[in-house]
């Protein structure tokens, strides 16, 4: 008896362990992939961790505090590339375990990249998988035991501005779907922009991320449709930006004029932005005053109620 007790124990810590200490990969369109593209994936390893090209089938990877820390609150987080490529470890997973530290759930969205769709889909791709990611997030919020109401996005470069396009782009779900997790919202309840793209006209956009967004020679209304400064409303989420004044890859202009538009409609807003600090810099570590970002972030949701 003693020992079947034992093994009945053990068997729970296991489980427990698998659902907070290890990854799980849930695919985003189980019903079929919309725009499915054929793609074979790729994955690069190099000194600051995984990237990845060519993504075919998109999908969330699951990260839950450890048992008993959970606060509620919950982050999307969308890696950048330029909208080529995903920096999966670098502005993925480390971020996801950092949230993790302080009771925060994350989950690391995979979405496809337009450089390697069809013309045809390469501008929705990126924001129907956000989209979907954000309902089923909200569809299992009891699952794992989160507040539906502290449901945030995070996004990195290019996929900072595939985050600002779904918190100035979104639906409240369609009641009368035949599947459930289309009933639910899209919005996020905060955004975390870090060194985001938010605009595409010509004087401050990022070349390649417009490009593989919208191609070469776009129309004007595609230029205006995916130039997030001008879609923000009094329904966009408050929202902290962090840019370095000498980001040369993407200006930090296009902070300036996503928290310009923030105040101009009345969203609580912060702006951080550091004398140095480049581009891409993620948690950086080996720089200077930016690397005071995550304490800063850290503070902002915590004067905004998100980590009780």
């Amino acid at each position: 008896m003693t020992k079947t007790i034992f093994l009945l124990l053990c068997g729970c810590l296991l489980g427990v362990h698998f659902l907070y200490g290890q990854e799980k990969v849930i695919p985003l369109w189980p019903e079929g992939i919309p725009c499915e593209n054929g793609l074979t994936e790729e994955v690069e390893q190099n000194p600051r961790g995984r990237f990845i090209r060519k993504v075919h089938e998109p999908s969330i990877t699951v990260f839950l505090p450890g048992a008993g820390q959970a606060n509620g609150s919950s982050v999307l987080i969308c890696p950048g590339g330029g909208y080529t490529l995903l920096a999966w470890d670098w502005e993925g997973t480390e971020m996801a375990k950092w949230f993790n530290s302080f009771g925060v759930a994350a989950f690391v969205l995979k979405y496809r990249l337009p450089h390697w769709e069809s013309e045809a889909c390469r501008d929705k791709v990126a924001l129907m998988d956000a989209a979907r990611a954000m309902r089923l997030l909200r569809s299992r919020a009891a699952q794992w035991q989160l507040d539906p109401d502290r449901m945030g996005i995070m996004g990195f470069s290019a996929g900072g501005h595939l985050a600002s396009t779904l918190i100035t782009h979104f639906d409240a779900g369609q009641p009368e779907a035949t599947l459930e997790v289309e009933r639910f919202s899209s919005r996020p309840d905060f955004a975390i922009l870090m060194y985001p793209v938010i605009t595409m006209k010509e004087a401050y956009t990022h070349r390649g991320s417009r490009n593989n967004l919208i191609g070469n020679n776009p129309s004007e209304d595609a230029v205006n449709h995916f130039s997030n400064e001008e879609h923000v409303s009094p329904q966009t989420p408050p929202t902290i930006l962090i840019h370095a004044n000498d980001d040369k890859g993407v200006v930090p202009e296009n902070s300036l004029l996503f928290y310009q538009a923030l105040r101009r409609h009345g969203v609580p807003a912060a702006l951080h932005i550091y004398e140095q600090g480049g581009h891409g810099f993620s948690f950086a570590r080996d720089k200077g005053a930016v690397k005071g970002w995550p304490e800063v972030c850290r503070a902002w949701m915590k004067e905004r109620g998100l980590l009780k």
